[in-house]
């Protein structure tokens, strides 16, 4: 009641007191005496004996200042800091994009890509041809011969490798194609970009990032993985539909009949070349992973990825064909 008593005497010897000027001038000093008069007024209903027997009655007062204010300049400050650091970084934290760039659904058949294959092909059983056979025989007559036979070659055999290879290449990167095409239909943007990234480009990058050697080995290996994998599931989806479609020519062209026995060692060695084609894809997948990141780096980022993935794809399968023989007894 005593801080009533004075807000009142106050108001009543200074009419002005509550203008527009004296608020603004006087807004600190009117919550402190507003603050004031509450804990006196609190204070006066609290009799001096309760107060030393049992204390404030658990009533604690807190003064604020509620009369300060901000400048206009401040103000406009902070609005245009804000502003400055949206702008900046809304370019620099944009969402990312993802730019898919799927190559033509019969690119094998371009000129450069057949030529490429035709050459790899014809080069890959014709050369053997070229290789000079001894002969190690230990007759004295052999030897004394002064007229050898001359060795017939054929190259009709090499021709129909060499087409089948052909074929069977064209085919493989034809099924990757479609695989990359449902691959972007069925799959989110950010995991058909993952399958579909130039990994040669992308070892750049992470090269430029300087990571460390351990780190950068294991993020372009695991890139490498996911870009190599629909070339490998292409390839094992072709090895073994070549297999099964000799099991069922050889099971419908027969011209003798097919015992149960038979037909049933059949379906097991049917079984066994898709797990040893399954093998080898996935060995293939694993080291070529690995190569890549060992290529990257210890060469150029591009090219050791690139001739690191070649390696590994070539010597997987060999390498686990070995041990799978030497340990398990199994030839795949």
């Amino acid at each position: 009641m005593a801080g009533i008593a004075i807000l009142l005497d106050l108001c009543r010897k200074n009419p002005s007191f509550f203008s527009g000027q004296a608020l603004h001038s006087y807004g600190s000093l009117s919550a402190t005496a507003a603050a004031s008069a509450a804990a006196a007024s609190v204070a006066a209903a609290t009799p001096f004996a309760s107060r030393a027997l049992f204390g404030n009655a658990g009533i604690s007062i807190a003064k604020c200042d509620a009369g300060a204010t901000w400048s206009e300049d401040y103000i406009s400050n902070l609005r245009s800091a804000s502003s400055t650091i949206f702008e900046n970084d809304s370019l620099k934290y944009s969402t990312k994009e993802y730019h898919i760039e799927m190559k033509p659904l019969f690119s094998a058949f371009g000129a450069k890509s057949l030529a490429m294959t035709s050459l790899r092909s014809f080069l890959m059983f014709y050369l053997p041809l070229l290789e000079p056979h001894t002969n190690m025989e230990d007759d004295d007559e052999d030897f004394l011969q002064e007229t050898t036979e001359e060795r017939h070659v054929d190259l009709v055999v090499p021709f129909q490798k060499s087409v089948k290879q052909i074929v069977r290449e064209t085919t493989v990167v034809t099924t990757r194609r479609v695989l990359e095409r449902l691959a972007v239909t069925y799959f989110s943007q950010r995991m058909a970009w993952k399958l579909l990234k130039d990994v040669p480009k992308s070892a750049v990058r992470k090269a430029d990032r300087g990571m460390p050697t351990s780190v950068y080995f294991i993020r372009v290996s695991r890139t490498t993985f996911r870009g190599h994998f629909l070339g490998v599931a292409a390839s094992w989806l072709v090895q073994v539909g070549i297999e099964i479609y000799r099991f069922f020519s050889t099971t419908f062209n027969s011209e003798e009949e097919i015992d149960k026995v038979d037909n049933a060692e059949r379906v097991k060695l049917l079984g066994k070349k898709v797990t040893g084609t399954t093998i080898k894809c996935g060995a293939s997948l694993v080291f070529a992973s690995i190569g890549a990141g060992i290529g990257a780096t210890l060469s150029r980022p591009s090219v050791g990825q690139w001739i690191g993935c070649a390696a590994g794809d070539f010597a997987g399968p060999i390498i686990v064909a070995v041990c799978f023989e030497k340990f398990f007894h199994v030839d795949l």
